[in-house]
């Protein structure tokens, strides 16, 4: 039996105005997975324990059936891992974000316009880390670039004792109320303040002005934590496994596991993904292995912009290129499979942050698709069936058989 996970980041939601009150999953056009759901299991699961933030790292951890009470040490150092950071057992890591801040002068006085910088390249943020490197490095503070407008810092004998805020929640806000507090908050504030004189003037910064494009004006530090301590994939369950993803935190949680993290070409974590990359090297994975692991952004990116018609898009593209496509190839060479389908969390479009609710999810097998929910995969449907995993990082045992 080989396993799947279709994990669709961000797409489960609320009733959208846009789409006269029903939700993303509602409107999409997704054959594939409604087949697969209807020939299935559907049920809610809880992915983000009570008590903590319902981020990407918590609830895909989760989903991998890691116990986030136990396993989870923070976000950025997840990412440190993805970047290749070695980390020390006294190291404090921070995912810094290249963002668009509005043009006040007093920095607390700044709105959030972007926490992702218009999307900004990895070629194009690579320079501008290394201008922000170059000034804002010391002996116990170091800068690494990541992708796209996801970055590293490292604090060699830093604090987690410190209130820091997601860029993404923020959006359209003054920032004043969510700037650094807690142990090392003012060193923190400084560096954002350094980093608007070192980058405003910047000719990559320039040039996307001219494009017009949004320029990256600050750094903004959030995501504190140590270093990791996640169990090996194998030794856990058995399986050897892969992990494909655009995204640092999900390479890095796959490097923390032992798991092989596979970078595909045009892989960007938006809308304009190399969706069909993806689902070949994913093809190409359980072939190789046991078990592979499709993290898919878009759906997330398109709930944090408010983008109703492109994240219904994400979701549509998830089906008609990556599910039927893996779908189709196995059956063809006759593979006996099992498929997890799911979000990780919601990402509202009405809230465009991260909530911690239930969400829903399929499992699929290939050989028993007799029976199942008759149902149509959406989050109200996924609660009248009545099944709910309250300990989301048991689901995983329950799609493995274990």
């Amino acid at each position: 039996m080989k396993y799947i996970v279709i994990l669709g980041d961000g797409m489960a939601d609320y009733p959208v105005d846009y789409f006269d009150g029903k939700t993303i999953l509602e409107v999409a056009n997704k054959p594939t997975i409604d087949y697969m759901c209807a020939h299935g299991e559907l049920g809610m699961c809880k992915t983000v324990q009570d008590g903590m933030k319902p981020g990407s790292d918590v609830a895909n951890l989760s989903v991998m059936g890691y116990d986030t009470k136990k396993s989870y040490t923070g976000r950025s150092p997840l990412e440190a891992a993805s970047i290749g950071v070695d980390m020390k057992d006294d190291d404090v890591t921070f995912r810094t974000n290249l963002v668009t801040l509005s043009d006040e002068e007093n920095y607390a006085d700044k709105t959030m316009i972007d926490y992702s910088s218009g999307e900004i390249t990895t070629e194009e943020s690579a320079e501008l880390m290394k201008a922000i490197a170059k000034e804002l490095d010391t002996d116990v503070i170091k800068f690494y670039p990541g992708i796209s407008y996801r970055h590293l810092c490292v604090w060699s004998g830093g604090s987690t004792n410190v209130e820091l805020t997601p860029p993404h929640d923020i959006s359209d806000r003054c920032i004043k109320n969510y700037l650094p507090k807690g142990d090392g908050a003012e060193k923190l504030y400084e560096m954002m303040r350094a980093s608007e004189r070192i980058l405003k003037n910047h000719p990559i910064n320039k040039s996307r002005v001219e494009r017009g494009l949004n320029p990256a004006t600050s750094i903004w530090p959030w995501g504190e934590g140590t270093k990791p301590s996640v169990e090996n994939f194998y030794e856990k369950y058995g399986l050897k496994g892969s992990v494909i993803s655009a995204v640092d935190l999900i390479k890095g949680i796959a490097k923390c596991a032992g798991m092989e993290s596979i970078d595909v070409p045009g892989a960007t974590g938006n809308c304009e993904t190399n969706w069909k990359g993806k689902a070949e090297a994913a093809l190409d994975a359980i072939l190789r292995n046991d078990f592979v692991y499709v993290h898919m952004e878009a759906p997330d990116e398109m709930g944090h912009q408010g983008k109703p018609e492109k994240k219904k898009f994400a979701v549509e593209t998830i089906d008609s290129v990556v599910v039927k496509f893996l779908n189709d190839e196995l059956t063809k060479r006759g593979v006996d499979f099992k498929m997890l389908i799911m979000p990780d969390h919601p990402t509202p479009i009405s809230l465009r942050t991260h909530v911690s609710d239930p969400v829903p999810y399929i499992i699929y097998n290939s050989t028993k698709a007799d029976g199942g929910s008759g149902l149509t995969y959406t989050e109200e449907n996924g609660k009248r069936t009545g099944i709910y995993i309250e300990k989301g990082y048991t689901l995983m045992d329950r799609f493995l058989d274990k």
